[in-house]
């Protein structure tokens, strides 16, 4: 299917919960590249590039996440990938 890049803002009750850092577990288990970081609205941004069928995977885990998380709603952007990442890092 080729590459893509998502640009997620997941909100609800993440911030806290380590969203971050098991979503950057996630991620690298797929093998994407991008990062996660809190954004100052309480809400989680991430940007990921990887093969679509592997970024579909981590999008249905965004929308559930770690445990402790209460995901209410994830906005997403698709567009191209840009390569500018070589790994996946939290912020």
């Amino acid at each position: 299917m080729g590459a893509v890049r998502v640009e997620l803002r997941i909100h609800g009750y993440v911030q806290g919960v380590f969203y971050r850092a098991s979503a950057h577990r996630r991620a690298r288990m797929l093998g994407l590249c991008g990062y996660v970081e809190n954004l100052d609205d309480g809400s989680v941004g991430v940007v990921a590039e990887g093969e679509a069928s592997v970024i579909e995977k981590f999008v249905a885990w965004g929308r559930v996440g770690p445990p402790a998380a209460r995901v209410s709603r994830i906005d997403i952007t698709r567009t191209p990938p840009t390569g500018e990442f070589t790994d996946f890092e939290v912020r």
